[in-house]
């Protein structure tokens, strides 16, 4: 019997998300966006908030990779930070929640291998996906029994920044894949078709597309700047 991970493997999660400051922030375009991308091939769709999840639920059958964001004072973790947001996930139990695994001071002072510990007692078979920015937060996710690893926040904390995944022909990917043996989520700034090939040729589970396919600010903002170069 396939496992969703097992469903996952080789092929393309989309990134339905959008953000309060984003023209196509509302459940019901995300809902549409995961149908579109659903229409397209994905296999998985990776969504923020609960209601945006719950409206992805009701218009597509595809397994849900669900986070949420939410901004704290004294701390610059946002992915499903404490076990607020994942009781708040499960009242919907998405197929895998991804929360952030990287070295970063939490919220509250609490620690990762804390929070990890009181979703595995009140949720035990719950799949759970490490957003990691280093190959030493890889190594430390899969130590605390994190179902997978995603290369997500590599470029977007303190010790990234400037960094991109896709840099010197996925540099960053293949130190992760060599480092640990949980399946590893190729995210981050995979912006062609051809990139997301590559992530998977190197040995990436699966690969998550967000900006290049969701985002059409983006998207526009991207031919706006190759014309007037």
């Amino acid at each position: 019997m396939k496992t969703i991970l097992d469903v996952l493997k080789g092929k393309l999660i989309v990134s339905c998300q959008a953000l309060e400051n984003e023209p196509l922030h509302s459940p019901f375009i995300m809902s549409r966006m995961a149908l579109a991308a659903a229409q397209g091939g994905a296999v998985a769709i990776r969504a923020n908030s609960v209601v945006d999840i719950a409206a992805i639920q009701a218009s597509v059958s595809l397994p849900v990779i669900g986070i949420i964001k939410r901004d704290y004072p004294d701390s610059e973790v946002f992915i499903t930070a404490t076990m607020k947001e994942i009781d708040e996930l499960m009242t919907l139990t998405p197929e895998i929640i991804a929360l952030d695994a990287t070295a970063r001071p939490r919220p509250n002072g609490e620690t990762l291998a804390d929070l990890v510990a009181q979703i595995r007692a009140r949720y035990p078979s719950q799949l759970l996906m490490a957003d990691i920015a280093t190959v030493a937060e890889a190594k430390t996710a899969q130590d605390l029994g994190f179902d997978c690893v995603g290369t997500t926040l590599h470029g977007y904390t303190a010790q990234t920044a400037g960094q991109s995944l896709p840099d010197n022909d996925c540099a960053f990917l293949r130190d992760v894949l060599a480092a640990v043996t949980v399946p590893v989520v190729a995210e981050g700034n995979v912006d062609t078709p051809e990139r997301a090939a590559r992530c998977l040729a190197l040995g990436a589970h699966t690969v998550v597309v967000g900006g290049a396919i969701t985002r059409p600010q983006q998207i526009t903002a991207r031919f706006v700047a190759a014309i007037e170069a």
